[in-house]
């Protein structure tokens, strides 16, 4: 479903994807860790362009990235992005905020959208918050429309860049049970996070990065009990100790 072969990017001299070869399988929950500045983030934004890449390939359903115009708009639709920030308009309610790209992408009639994204914000646990504000709600609220959003698109693939580290501790659950439900309904996803219990409870595959590279490629339950590279090892002892 994504596939990524030897691509690099760098940042001015910095080089922060060294020849990542990836293939992410239909229906496979990816968790990406690694320590700050290992090139996570950089790495979700390339596989729907916000990032372009110096080489290298990445197609998204057997189809490579269009460098921009219609067919990046056609494949930005297919690829869902959840941030750490909600990015929701604030002056538009919950369910127009969930209405808009379905109506001005997919050309989706107003009833039908407004259906679609009640049946969404239903799941996502907030039907009953749809015509407030985004500043009405909490984060944990927030994001969880921005989830409504996105799924919004029927995407094929999900990424979520670090969903839960701007919110508070009591609220990141909240975002993530929504994201294991989506794990479960078997929705594509790569997710950079830091929730370790997250990676192992929903992640059928860990990339731990450094330096820009793929350092580790395993299942969780391999990655946490016996990491072999030794710069895993010092993430998870400096993680896990807290």
């Amino acid at each position: 479903m994504i596939s990524l072969r030897a691509v690099d990017k760098h940042f001015g001299a910095l080089h922060v994807l060294r020849d990542i070869n990836l293939e992410v399988p239909r229906g496979q929950v990816v968790i990406v860790l690694g320590p700050s500045g290992s090139g996570k983030s950089t790495l979700c934004r390339t596989i729907n362009r916000l990032e372009p890449i110096d080489s290298g390939e990445i197609r998204v359903d057997g189809v490579p990235l269009p460098a921009e115009g219609r067919g990046l708009a056609a494949l930005r639709a297919d690829v869902g992005m959840v941030f750490q920030s909600f990015n929701l308009f604030a002056h538009k309610t919950i369910i127009d905020n969930v209405m808009l790209a379905p109506m001005k992408v997919r050309k989706a009639k107003k009833e039908e959208a407004r259906t679609r994204a009640m049946e969404l914000l239903k799941r996502v646990g907030i039907a009953d918050q749809a015509d407030k504000y985004p500043a009405q709600l909490s984060g944990g609220q927030q994001q969880r429309v921005a989830i409504a959003r996105a799924l919004a698109m029927s995407p094929k693939v999900m990424l979520f860049d670090e969903p839960t580290s701007a919110l508070d501790p009591e609220m990141v659950n909240e975002v993530l049970d929504v994201m294991v439900s989506l794990a479960k309904e078997g929705m594509t996803m790569l997710v950079v996070t830091h929730e370790m219990g997250f990676a192992r409870r929903a992640g059928d595959r860990v990339l731990f990065m450094a330096d820009g590279q793929v350092v580790e490629d395993t299942d969780p339950e391999t990655f946490f009990s016996a990491p072999e590279s030794e710069r895993a090892k010092d993430f998870l002892g400096k993680i896990l100790s807290h």
